[in-house]
């Protein structure tokens, strides 16, 4: 069973950074994905950015391309969402989830087997 916590979330003012940690356990798979994502009030679930691991390759959502940047060590944990630049509109709680293996797009968050619990983010003057 994979777990994952979150953690990194507060109150920015516009224009400032938090840098988000997703700790994992438990990650087998060579084809894994992290993925980042994010809900607003009243809004849908919405993917933010993600990392797969059969090629390294890392994808944004158009929202966030340029100020937010996802990053790991060599190890598989932790996953980390620098976030720059931010915007009021990037107000809400943030999720982190992991695939074993993703079909589609790691972008998706019906690919994705195992979620962590959230951390809210708040960026207000």
């Amino acid at each position: 069973q994979v777990q994952l916590v979150e953690s990194g979330g507060g109150l920015v003012q516009p224009g400032g950074s938090l840098r988000l940690t997703c700790a994992t356990t438990a990650i087998t798979s060579d084809y894994y994905a992290i993925g980042w994502f994010r809900q607003a009030a009243g809004k849908e679930r919405e993917g933010v950015a993600c990392f797969r691991s059969s090629d390294g390759s890392t994808f944004y959502a158009d929202s966030v391309k340029g100020r937010f940047t996802i990053s790991r060590s060599n190890a598989k944990t932790p996953v980390y969402l620098q976030m720059n630049s931010l915007k009021p509109e990037d107000t809400a709680v943030y999720f982190c989830a992991t695939s074993a293996y993703v079909e589609r797009h790691c972008l998706l968050q019906d690919e994705y087997d195992y979620w962590g619990q959230g951390t809210q983010v708040t960026v207000s003057s």
